[in-house]
């Protein structure tokens, strides 16, 4: 695993090599901008899957936040910054954590940008388990979690808070999620070359 200030670029030599190889690029969004834009549905649905799920054990209001029909309150204080870092580290963290050997891989990358933190392995992985991997950080905080802590009583407004922000910046993983499922077959293997993906059938 490598640590990296930008995202990795890919190789084009390598995407030649690929190519020949039986590998077929991904149709998806060219850059992260374009990805986030393309998401903003996917944001709005995620956020209200997660409210819906927290209306089960405990009411829902727009005023916990600050947010009234007369007006708006948002107080910034260095506890919810260290609770947005630490969201941050742990969606990424949620998504590293299940690529397989991780630790020892050379071709996984990690880091932070101006539009948040990212994880990408230029490993091979299953299907399968690459959808896995492009979920796991959504389905664990924003589904999971709010039922765990809602059937404790534990659900806060601050955490409340910081679910829903985890469901709408989990967008553009359900774009890549959605992208995978429509365009890879059942038992196609997947790889990335920088940002960019590739697929291609097991038997070849």
């Amino acid at each position: 695993m490598k640590i990296v200030t930008k995202f990795p670029k890919g190789n084009p030599g390598l995407y030649s090599d690929l190519i020949k190889s039986g590998w077929v690029p991904l149709k998806e969004p060219k850059n992260l901008i374009s990805a986030i834009l393309l998401s903003i549905p996917l944001m709005i649905v995620a956020a209200i899957i997660s409210i819906g799920i927290i209306n089960i054990f405990s009411s829902f209001s727009f005023g916990e936040f600050g947010l009234t029909s007369d007006s708006i309150s948002i107080n910034i204080n260095l506890g919810i910054i260290f609770w947005l870092f630490l969201l941050l580290i742990l969606h990424e963290l949620l998504h590293l954590i299940f690529i397989p050997n991780f630790i020892q891989s050379e071709k996984t990358y990690t880091g932070l940008t101006f539009f948040g933190g990212f994880v990408i392995t230029e490993e091979e992985i299953s299907k399968s388990r690459y959808l896995f991997i492009t979920i796991a950080p959504f389905m664990i905080l924003s589904i999971i979690m709010p039922f765990l802590l809602g059937g404790l009583g534990l659900l806060t407004p601050t955490l409340k808070f910081l679910i829903i922000l985890n469901s709408m910046a989990s967008s553009v993983d359900i774009l890549n999620l959605l992208l995978i499922i429509k365009q890879v077959p059942k038992h196609a293997i997947l790889k990335n070359n920088g940002t960019n993906t590739y697929w291609k059938h097991r038997s070849m």
